[in-house]
């Protein structure tokens, strides 16, 4: 029965012998022997054909069977559940990302902050007679003092991110 209905589906779906075995990825004589008799598919290989044919396993093996609502309730069920363990672990993921990222922030601030006091402000010593020099020490000057300005709100607002990411 499974030869027959292997032979007349591949040719109602328009493929020949070659076209399904290059899906399967076996060679056409094994096909052949399928669909005379001769040999058998594994399991694994008949849900291969299944899928290359877009036919149900029982189809091919020729039963016409008809799954009650409730095994269809049960295959969504465990469908959606598949689908929401995913999601909680991408959501998992995320916020490790974030927590990861935050924790980065604050040390990066941390030891920008700790360079800056250690350097104790040299461009003020610097002679700003020569423009290029002049140039770097407004430069450094304004990234000091925008840093010194934001650096506390920055930190605070990482740690509150990591507080908040370790207690959800």
């Amino acid at each position: 029965m499974l030869n027959e209905n292997l032979k007349t589906i591949r040719k109602s779906k328009g493929l020949s012998q070659q076209e399904l075995a290059v899906r399967l990825n076996v060679v056409r004589q094994t096909v052949s022997k399928w669909e005379q008799g001769l040999s058998v598919p594994d399991s694994d290989m008949l849900i291969s054909i299944s899928e290359a044919l877009e036919t149900p396993v029982s189809t091919l093996l020729g039963e016409n069977v008809k799954e009650s609502e409730v095994d269809d309730l049960k295959t969504i069920s465990a469908k959606l559940e598949v689908i929401n363990l995913q999601l909680a672990q991408r959501k998992n993921t995320r916020k490790r990302i974030l927590l990861w990222i935050l924790i980065v922030l604050c040390t990066v601030t941390a030891v920008i902050f700790a360079v800056l006091l250690e350097w104790q402000s040299p461009y003020l010593g610097w002679d700003y007679t020569d423009p290029e020099t002049a140039v770097l020490g407004v430069a450094f000057h304004s990234f000091e003092w925008l840093f010194v300005r934001a650096a506390p709100i920055i930190f605070i607002g990482a740690v509150i991110g990591i507080v908040q990411k370790l207690w959800s």
